[in-house]
C-alpha cells in the first residue's frame, strides 16, 4: 500500500491570471453585476496583497501593460461571492529576492519558561475556521482596518479587525492567553492561561491570522530569561496594541510566494506554533483535499527577533483526515497529533526563502501516512520525504532536509507510502528509548524541546548546529 503526498511550493514571480467563477449556490443572495478579481500565479491562486505588492514593487506586471478594472483597488485580500471577473494575466520580469550564501548563526539553548502547561482539552464549540476541509481565511473580516487602541473590551474578540476566533481552545477565541508580571522592564513571570481562561487586565492575549497572514503585535518588553510574549494587551478592561511601529493592523501578509499543495484525497491540518506567544502550535492551517493555501513566511528584516537573531515560522504537519480543531492544539503520544505530530517544517526568509523538513524527535518517532516534497522554481537542492524517510540531493538523511528559493515555493502532500519498506528504516532511524523517556515533550509551552528553528536559524538544526 502507497499514501499520497503533500506538496508546498515557494514562488516569487510567473504568470498571474484573474481568473472566472461562476458560483451557482449562491444565487439566490447575489446580485447579478457583483465581481470578484481572484488571481492565480503559476496555476496557483494567490492572494490579492500578494500581487499588488508584486505590482507595486516591480516584481510583477500586467501581461498586456494594462490593469483590469477592479484589480488592486478592493481594500480586502479576502474574496466573498462571485460572478463573472475579466481574465487577465501578468508577465514575469527579474526576481526582486536573490538566494544568498547560507552562513549558520550562533545557537542558543531554549530558554525555561515560568508558564503553565496548556490544556489539551478542547471546548464544545468551534469556529468554521477551523473546521476539516475549510480555508482559515473564510471567516475574517476588516483585516486591513487599523485597530482601535482602547474602544474594544477586553472580553470582545476583535474579528472585525482580521483576528481568526479559535473557539475550540476555550480562551474566549485567543490562541493564546500569557499573564505576564513585569519588573524593571522585563517579563519575570509567566502563566499560560488553560481553557476556561479568558482576556483579563494585565494578561497578553494572542490570535491567529489567516492564511498567508500572522499577527503583526508582541511588547517590546520579553521574558527575562529568554521566553516569549506575544499578543495585544488588556489594561483597565480594554485592548491596547502592544507593536504599533510595526502596524496598526492586527494582521500582516508574510513574504508571499509559499504554499501548500494538497493533493490528496483528505484535508490536512497544518497548525503553526504561537511565537511570541505561548510557542503551542495553535495556528490553524486547513488544506482542503486538492487544494492550495498560502503558508505563512515572515519577513526575516521586520518580523519579530529573539535576542537580536532573525526568527522563523515552524509548523507541526499532521496525518490527513486530522482536522484543525484537533490537531492545532497539545495532543498525546497516542494520538499523533499536535505536538506529537510526526513532521515539523520551519520556514523564514533572509537572503532568499528557506523550508526544512525534519522528524519531531525526540518527541515521537510516528511517521506521516503521505509523502511530502518541496517543489519551485530555483530551488538550492532536493528535500522530500519518502515512506517515512527524508532525502536530500545526496540521498537518505536522518535529520531532514532544506532548500532555498529567490522565487516560489509549493510544500507538496502527495504520492504513495510503502509500508513494507518502513518496518527495516524504523529501527535503524529511531532515536534511543533513553532519549525518549528523558525528554520533556508534551509540556508546554515549548512544543519541541531546544526549539533551535525558532529562535535563530529556521534550519540550523538540520545541519548538525546544536
Amino acid at each position: 500500500m502507497r499514501f499520497n503526498t503533500l506538496a508546498l511550493t515557494l514562488a516569487t514571480a510567473g504568470t498571474l491570471a484573474a481568473a472566472q467563477h461562476n458560483h451557482g449556490h449562491r444565487r439566490l443572495h447575489r446580485r447579478a453585476d457583483d465581481t470578484v478579481i481572484e488571481y492565480e500565479l503559476n496555476g496557483v491562486l494567490v492572494s490579492e496583497a500578494v500581487v499588488c505588492e508584486g505590482i507595486a514593487d516591480g516584481t510583477l506586471e500586467w501581461a498586456d501593460g494594462i490593469a483590469p478594472s477592479g484589480a488592486c483597488e478592493s481594500s480586502s485580500a479576502t474574496a466573498t461571492a462571485a460572478s463573472t471577473a475579466a481574465a487577465t494575466t501578468v508577465t514575469e520580469i527579474a526576481p526582486a529576492i536573490s538566494v544568498g550564501p547560507f552562513s549558520y548563526p550562533a545557537t542558543t539553548a531554549a530558554a525555561t519558561t515560568t508558564s503553565a502547561q496548556a490544556s489539551s482539552g478542547s471546548s464544545t464549540s468551534s469556529s468554521a475556521a477551523a473546521a476539516s476541509g475549510t480555508s482559515t481565511s473564510s471567516t475574517s473580516t476588516g483585516i486591513d482596518a487599523d485597530f482601535p487602541d482602547g474602544e474594544i473590551s477586553c472580553s470582545d474578540f476583535p474579528s472585525d479587525y482580521g483576528a481568526v476566533a479559535l473557539d475550540y481552545l476555550g480562551l474566549g477565541g485567543w490562541s493564546g492567553i500569557q499573564y505576564v508580571t513585569i519588573s524593571d522592564d522585563v517579563v519575570t513571570e509567566i502563566v499560560t492561561g488553560v481553557s476556561g481562561d479568558s482576556c483579563t487586565s494585565g494578561a497578553m492575549c494572542s490570535y491567529a491570522c489567516p492564511a498567508g497572514y500572522q499577527k503583526s503585535q508582541w511588547p517590546s518588553t520579553q521574558g527575562s530569561t529568554g521566553q516569549s510574549v506575544g499578543g495585544i494587551k488588556c489594561k483597565d478592561g480594554k485592548l491596547y496594541l502592544t507593536n504599533s511601529d510595526l502596524s496598526s493592523k492586527l494582521c500582516i501578509p508574510g513574504v508571499g510566494g509559499v504554499y501548500v499543495e494538497n493533493t490528496l484525497s483528505e484535508v490536512v491540518a497544518v497548525c503553526r506554533t504561537d511565537y511570541p506567544g505561548t510557542e503551542s502550535e495553535t495556528i490553524p492551517l486547513s488544506v482542503a483535499a486538492g487544494s492550495t493555501e498560502d503558508l505563512t513566511c515572515p519577513n526575516g528584516t521586520t518580523y519579530y527577533k529573539w535576542e537580536g537573531e532573525v526568527t522563523s515560522a515552524q509548523y507541526y504537519i499532521n496525518p490527513k483526515g486530522v482536522s484543525t480543531k484537533t490537531g492545532c492544539q497539545w495532543g498525546t503520544s497516542a494520538s499523533d497529533v499536535g505536538n506529537w505530530a510526526p513532521m515539523n517544517m520551519g520556514v523564514g526568509e533572509s537572503d532568499g526563502k528557506w523550508l526544512s523538513l525534519f522528524p519531531n524527535t525526540p518527541t515521537t518517532t510516528a511517521t506521516l501516512d503521505f509523502n511530502v516534497k518541496i517543489k519551485g522554481d530555483d530551488l538550492s537542492g532536493e528535500c522530500y520525504y519518502e515512506d517515512g524517510v527524508f532525502y536530500d540531493a545526496d540521498g537518505e538523511v536522518d535529520d531532514g532536509c532544506t532548500v532555498s528559493s529567490s522565487l516560489f515555493v509549493i510544500l507538496m502532500l502527495l504520492g504513495t507510502f510503502n509500508a513494507s519498506c518502513l518496518a527495516a528504516r524504523l529501527t535503524r532511524h529511531a532515536p534511543s528509548a533513553s532519549a525518549l523517556s528523558s525528554s520533556p515533550a508534551g509540556e508546554g509551552p515549548f512544543p519541541i524541546p531546544p526549539l533551535p528553528p525558532l529562535r535563530s536559524n529556521p534550519f540550523a538544526l538540520l545541519q548538525g548546529t546544536t
